[in-house]
């Protein structure tokens, strides 16, 4: 064999390694071998949106515990309040109208407050925000609690305050305690859906507006946006 053939032999050879190096390449991609980026960048899991980042996954916070929605988090900043309510982007077809959020000075105990005083005078911070839609109005609530024992008390004072009014039939969001009332009184003409979470009690109204029909699904479906960002609120560091 002359040099020519040989070089020609050598090329075909290192042609035929770099396919099966390639061949074996992909496939190993294929198997998820290695389980890295082949940028070097660890793979996003989960809730990858806004709304989920900075979210923290800290044990007893926002995590469901036997199928309940449970945490222990205060929610004794604006900031982590604000988390907690709804924002424009997440109430496509809604407009914005008013929202706040505020921290009680000198919050009272249950000393203080007595047994007969109205469920929310343990709280110690509230928030709220408001959207309009043709018709009706839309209202997130959060009243916080000092600790769960706190918001338990409180959502049983709610619900004996409520129990006047008629009952209405709202769907409910898996895992959340909760009741719905027509709260109907002088020109007020509006559907309310109480839920016990954790440490707060978190309320969504529809109120007439002119043209609603006062829908439990629409009541059920702005719950359903709302009890995600509380959970994702209550975990975040």
């Amino acid at each position: 064999m002359n040099s020519g053939e040989k070089a020609l032999q050598l090329r075909s050879g290192i042609r035929l390694m770099a396919a099966v190096l390639m061949v074996l390449a992909s496939f190993a991609a294929a198997c998820g071998v290695g389980g890295s980026d082949p940028t070097g960048e660890k793979r996003q899991t989960g809730d990858t949106s806004a709304a989920g980042a900075g979210a923290g996954t800290g044990e007893g916070s926002g995590k469901s515990k036997g199928g309940k929605v449970d945490f222990d988090t205060v929610f004794n900043t604006e900031d982590r309040i604000r988390q907690a309510l709804p924002d424009p982007g997440a109430m496509k077809g809604w407009e914005p109208k008013t929202g706040r959020a505020k921290l009680q000075e000198q919050p009272k105990s249950a000393a203080e407050c007595g047994p007969d005083t109205h469920w929310d005078c343990t709280g110690i911070a509230d928030g709220s925000v408001k959207f309009e839609a043709a018709g009706e109005n839309a209202y997130f609530d959060i009243q916080a609690y000092a600790d769960k024992k706190a918001a338990e008390a409180a959502c049983g004072k709610e619900k004996e305050w409520s129990a006047k009014y008629a009952k209405a039939e709202v769907a409910s969001v898996p895992g959340v305690e909760g009741h719905a009332y027509y709260r109907n009184a002088g020109s007020l003409d509006g559907l309310d859906l109480t839920m016990c979470l954790g440490t707060i009690i978190a309320q969504v109204r529809v109120e007439d507006a002119g043209g609603s029909s006062l829908d439990p699904a629409t009541v059920n479906s702005l719950a359903q946006v709302f009890v995600p960002r509380i959970q994702k609120a209550a975990s975040a560091s």
